[in-house]
């Protein structure tokens, strides 16, 4: 059941043991796909153990901390027509990887196939799922499944000819987030996202995380996206939301303050989208406004 079509790419930073883990999952996968591992700058001795214990993984080292463009970086290495994308704390299930290159092989304007996410240890949904099932986006009729605003990297398969095309994740919004962007440029190019049910990636979270250094970042990327691609009054109208919503701490400030930092660039590099393209944005805005998976806490 080797399958040709797809690389696997993998970013990580001192989760030495939960990297080791998914690697091993990975290679017990029927598809046999060539995996890429870019370490950003751990101090815990993941370079050195993936070398020894997994010499068939194409392992990167830039040397700093690049968060998700070290994505790009890698991408840059994969000879597949297909990337499928997976963090150091999941795997993808058996099987998902042959049927979302079978998806892409069939549909030619196809970019992304998001898979059903399940939380271990216990196998329970993922509150986005819901959300991706549900999705209030109307897609071509030649669509196989559910149209999306956005995905998730860690479990999506995209079409590498379009991640190039839209330019990969940005540089500037580090990570956290950061798919929202790429997404809307993929849209723009008149690429399309889906979900489907019968792709599952298995998701352990890793108890070394920063949660607040997340929400920070995830809250700034956001402010960032709106005033970088959606037209003023709805930019100004999901500002306002978040200022009202998110919780009144120190974290939501430094989020605030490093997106007004952010102004003189985001108002030079900014594109609003065709209108087509945010009359989506506006119909996913609901279910972002209710989202158990984007509270913007911790």
């Amino acid at each position: 059941m080797s399958d040709p079509r797809i690389t696997v790419v993998v970013i990580t930073h001192n989760r030495r043991q939960e990297l080791l883990r998914t690697l091993g999952e990975l290679a017990r996968l029927p598809e046999r796909p060539p995996v890429i591992v870019t370490d950003n700058a751990s101090t815990d001795g993941t370079a050195e153990a993936v070398r020894r214990l997994h010499p068939d993984v194409r392992l990167l080292t830039p040397g700093s901390n690049l968060g998700a463009v070290g994505r790009n970086l890698a991408v840059r290495h994969v000879r597949t027509p297909y990337v499928a994308f997976c963090d150091d704390d999941s795997w993808w299930e058996p099987g998902s990887l042959s049927r979302a290159g079978d998806l892409l092989d069939r549909h030619e304007r196809l970019a992304v196939v998001t898979a059903r996410i399940v939380v271990e240890p216990g196998g329970r949904e993922d509150p986005i799922v819901a959300e991706l099932r549900d999705s209030p986006l109307r897609g071509p009729a030649w669509l196989p499944g559910p149209a999306l605003g956005s995905f998730l990297a860690g479990a999506s398969v995209l079409r590498v000819e379009a991640f190039a095309a839209a330019g990969g994740f940005s540089e500037r919004l580090w990570l956290g987030g950061e798919e929202e962007l790429l997404a809307t440029d993929l849209a723009t190019l008149g690429w399309w996202l889906t979900y489907d049910e019968a792709l599952t990636v298995h998701h352990a979270p890793s108890a070394a995380r920063d949660a607040t250094g997340r929400r920070v970042d995830g809250l700034r990327n956001t402010l960032w996206f709106c005033w970088l691609r959606r037209p003023v009054v709805p930019a100004a109208r999901r500002t306002l939301h978040l200022a009202r919503t998110v919780p009144h701490d120190r974290a939501s400030l430094r989020a605030f303050g490093a997106a007004l930092a952010g102004l003189h660039w985001v108002v030079r590099e900014r594109k609003v989208v065709p209108p087509a393209v945010e009359r989506r944005l506006s119909l996913l805005e609901e279910s972002q406004r209710h989202s158990a998976a984007r509270r913007y806490v911790g």
